[in-house]
């Protein structure tokens, strides 16, 4: 089949879009492992699909670059709220995405018609194990010691819609990820795997961030990962909840702010070039 699509990023973390409300994808699974492909398809971290819904705006689904499929993307759900004002589909700064995590609320920052960033209300975190979901008789797992390999790592979990391991540690650059990643994500306490992040603290109100994808190997961003990290900061006491922090991340930077209830993530949303390629 001949299939449009956009390619799109959220400060490098990269996906293949496409316009559901024109274009039907029978077997996006399939279809997510050959666009991920940066030799032999157009390369990207996965496929996001922009869907009608009947409970909001538009319905957003995301596959891994594995074919798996993911509940939630941070980075991908303001691509999505970008392509839906870009395509006409949804021409208004706050628009409504249905996701497997629930309904996000987007707000578009717009000049001259061209969507500069978005704010997403990411909702609250989930820090009770069983819904996260983690192995583990404790009301909440923070800053606690879990062995890979022999190394004890102290790992803080958060679902933001995926789960999460957070680790605060030093000299994240020098991390070989692409070996460490792999034994958290199929880690026998995450029965469905797990996302990572490697934290450093820069100060109470500056982190930066490695993460490894469960599905996708290391990105170079990860909207869910910032706030799950933002929040094992807040609980670990390296930062003050409701104080905007700024989460550095290969691609670039995200704004984050929790407060009571819920997180608000602010980053870019960049369309990089469309095509057609045939599958």
């Amino acid at each position: 089949m001949n299939l449009h699509f956009y390619k799109m990023h959220g400060i490098g973390n990269d996906y293949v879009y496409v316009n559901g409300f024109s274009e039907t994808v029978e077997n996006p699974s399939y279809v997510a492992k050959v666009v991920s492909d940066r030799h032999f398809g157009i390369g990207s971290d996965g496929l996001i699909l922009m869907l009608p819904s009947k409970i909001a705006d538009v319905r957003m689904q995301m596959f891994n670059a594995d074919g798996s499929e993911g509940k939630m993307c941070g980075n991908g759900i303001r691509c999505v709220g970008k392509l839906a004002y870009l395509t006409g589909v949804a021409k208004k700064e706050t628009i409504t995405v249905e996701t497997l995590s629930g309904i996000k609320t987007l707000k578009l920052h717009i000049e001259n018609e061209n969507v500069k960033n978005v704010t997403v209300d990411m909702g609250a975190p989930e820090l009770s194990p069983s819904k996260i979901p983690v192995k583990s008789d404790k009301q909440q797992i923070i800053n606690e010691p879990l062995n890979i390999d022999g190394n004890t790592y102290n790992i803080t979990c958060v679902s933001m819609g995926n789960p999460h391991a957070v680790i605060f540690t030093n000299g994240i650059d020098d991390l070989e990820l692409e070996k460490i990643g792999p034994k958290f994500e199929h880690n026998d306490i995450f029965p469905e795997s797990v996302n990572t992040e490697f934290v450093e603290i820069i100060d109470d109100h500056t982190l930066k961030m490695r993460v490894w994808e469960r599905g996708s190997g290391e990105t170079w961003a990860c909207g869910t990962g910032a706030c799950a990290t933002v929040v094992a900061a807040c609980l670990n006491g390296h930062c003050k909840q409701g104080d905007e922090v700024t989460v550095h991340l290969r691609g670039g930077d995200l704004s984050i702010v929790w407060n009571t209830e819920t997180l608000f993530m602010t980053g870019g949303a960049d369309l990089v070039f469309t095509g057609d390629i045939e599958i």
